[in-house]
């Protein structure tokens, strides 16, 4: 008996429309790591992802809104890592193991990285990216402020900052650790970054030594 083979689903308009978006997207990340904002045409977008100029535009208003999305792509992941530890009901060490292995490893593990350099390059040089830029990084600081209240409430560690000045700080450690790395990964080691984060963070956060 010949086997008739599977029929295909089709999709629904909003599902075709929601697979080009998340083509064009991973098309763009790589693009922009590759070649960066102001290297990677619309054109090349496109073609990387199997589309026309047309498509892309119908989808996004331009490459600076695609961007946005890619942070916005990024940092959901993020929110769901940390929702993850949290969610766990586990005692006090291993919820301060759990959060200092996640920022300590931090710079290595965030592969969305360059495209946040992209991005306040491009705030730095464009007055209208900037607000749109500005205000999706405060939501951002004011979500990780929260997940450090919390977390100082939950260990029962007093915080030896305000929260706000206590991401500002760790977002600019961060950021600039993974720079330096990118720039010099011989000397700037993933062993040293972990060491160098680790250290700051348990001395800073849960107030005491590595």
């Amino acid at each position: 008996m010949t086997r008739q083979p599977a029929k295909r689903t089709r999709l629904t308009r909003e599902q075709s429309r929601g697979q080009t978006r998340e083509r064009l997207l991973d098309a763009a990340q790589a693009m922009f790591m590759r070649k960066g904002f102001v290297g990677a045409s619309v054109e090349d977008i496109a073609l990387a992802a199997g589309y026309t100029r047309g498509a892309f535009y119908s989808n996004f208003g331009g490459k600076s809104e695609l961007l946005v999305e890619l942070l916005r792509r990024d940092h959901e992941a993020v929110q769901a890592d940390l929702r993850a530890i949290f969610a766990a009901n586990t005692s006090r060490e291993d919820m301060e193991a759990r959060v200092l292995t996640y920022y300590s490893r931090m710079p290595q593990d965030n592969k969305a990285f360059l495209l946040w350099v992209e991005a306040k390059l491009l705030a730095a040089r464009d007055s209208r990216f900037r607000t749109r830029f500005n205000a999706f990084m405060k939501d951002k600081r004011d979500q990780l402020a929260a997940y450090i209240e919390e977390f100082s409430a939950r260990v029962g560690t007093p915080l030896t900052l305000a929260p706000e000045l206590l991401v500002l700080g760790l977002i600019g450690l961060c950021d600039g650790v993974q720079f330096l790395a990118a720039a010099d990964p011989q000397h700037v080691t993933p062993p040293v970054v972990e060491e160098v984060l680790g250290r700051f963070f348990a001395r800073v956060v849960f107030g005491r030594d590595a």
